[in-house]
């Protein structure tokens, strides 16, 4: 029998007649950039190793073993090699892997964005337990880097143009078409290991119709000095430092992103927000509630002046969930709860879980009251 719209909201829904449960230790947090990225095994086509891009990864890399690979997609020892579950932070940290991007397709997308940008990185080398990149990948997920940023950032163009000027607002942008650059990889991230990130941004600060927009988990003060001139969207992710520290392994902490929202926006960029992913667990409404007034204490006027936010719940997958349970089982404890969640089949064709309708609509409509109580300053784009 599924719950009741309003069980999530009870501090004992998730463990009925259990009463509150306290979540087990989290993972400390990694400082910024400390350890993220040890490479030592670079996989690379021959192509990619040998392109501009390629060398100056390689070289940025010099320690690294390299090895030739037909394709970036099929490495037997990573892909579908189910040991690498042992290893799956030690892969973020330690592997890289170099292709060529052969596909260019412009996705319409409309929620986030109006497009879903071809993107020059698939993969991550921060660890979220809820990231759906590796339902693709399987049972590894380093940093896949595109070597042919140009290839990319021709073809956006060429889509850019054909576009024309936007003629009605929508949710995305009232002006600007809105291209989502790193749908499956963090470009804060991805610009410790080349340029690929600063070349879309210098791409897109010449593209009067368009607007480049990504969402990051990781503070990297390099991007202060890129220049976007208003033309990238930075979407800092938060959730309450609770959920982070025992769910956004390696990542920034939730109070470095908050406070990184003022330099971006000094800097030239455009700053959103994604409250991501809402989990439903015992004490969320309290833990939310003390994140939204965080940042209205700490964040500038002008970084209020422009926010915007979205609010993404919580979606899972049962493979994933096999995954979880062999590095982080304790993620699965407030990730995995099969009597609040059904089956949703995605825009891209998978099967996935989320909070039954009723659930997920209560809570979305909690998370506004929290809203505007603690933050009414900022302005919900969207909420799936």
């Amino acid at each position: 029998m599924p719950p009741r719209p309003d069980a999530l909201f009870e501090l004992d829904a998730l463990d009925p007649g259990a009463g509150p449960r306290t979540p087990p230790p989290a993972e400390p947090a990694l400082p910024a950039a400390r350890g993220l990225l040890d490479v030592r095994e670079i996989h690379a086509e021959p192509e990619a190793a040998a392109s501009p891009r390629g060398l100056e990864i390689l070289a940025r890399f010099p320690r690294a073993r390299v090895v030739e690979v037909a394709s970036h997609w099929r490495i037997p020892h990573l892909h579908g090699n189910e040991g690498n579950v042992a290893r799956w932070v030690r892969v973020k940290s330690e592997v890289l892997v170099l292709g060529v991007r052969k596909t260019f397709t412009v996705r319409p997308n409309g929620r986030s964005a109006d497009w879903i940008a071809p993107g020059l990185s698939n993969g991550c080398a921060m660890a979220c337990a809820y990231c759906y990149v590796p339902r693709r990948k399987g049972y590894a997920n380093p940093v896949t880097v595109f070597t042919n940023p140009g290839d990319v950032i021709g073809h956006l163009g060429r889509h850019i143009a054909r576009q024309g000027r936007k003629r009605e607002p929508n949710q995305c942008d009232p002006a600007a078409w809105v291209y989502d650059i790193g749908e499956n990889g963090d470009c804060s991230a991805d610009a410790l290991i080349c340029d690929n990130t600063l070349d879309l941004v210098a791409a897109f600060r010449h593209w009067p119709t368009a607007k480049a927009s990504f969402a990051t988990k990781f503070v990297n003060p390099a991007l202060l000095a890129y220049d976007p001139r208003g033309r990238t969207r930075v979407r800092l992710s938060v959730m309450p430092p609770r959920d982070s520290r025992l769910l956004d392994i390696r990542t920034s902490p939730v109070p470095d992103r908050i406070a990184a929202a003022g330099d971006l926006l000094e800097a030239g960029y455009e700053v959103h927000f994604n409250l991501s992913p809402v989990v439903l667990r015992p004490g969320w409404q309290a833990d939310w509630a003390d994140l939204l007034r965080h940042m209205d204490d700490v964040l500038p006027a002008a970084v209020k002046a422009q926010a915007a936010a979205e609010v993404i719940m919580l979606t899972h997958n049962e493979e994933l969930h096999e995954v979880n349970l062999g590095w982080h089982p304790r993620a699965e404890d407030v990730l995995w709860q099969p009597a609040a969640q059904e089956t949703k089949h995605s825009q891209n064709g998978g099967t996935n879980l989320r909070y039954r309708a009723p659930v997920k609509h209560a809570a979305v409509v909690r998370l506004g009251e929290l809203i505007a109580a603690h933050a009414p300053w900022l302005r919900v784009r969207y909420a799936f």
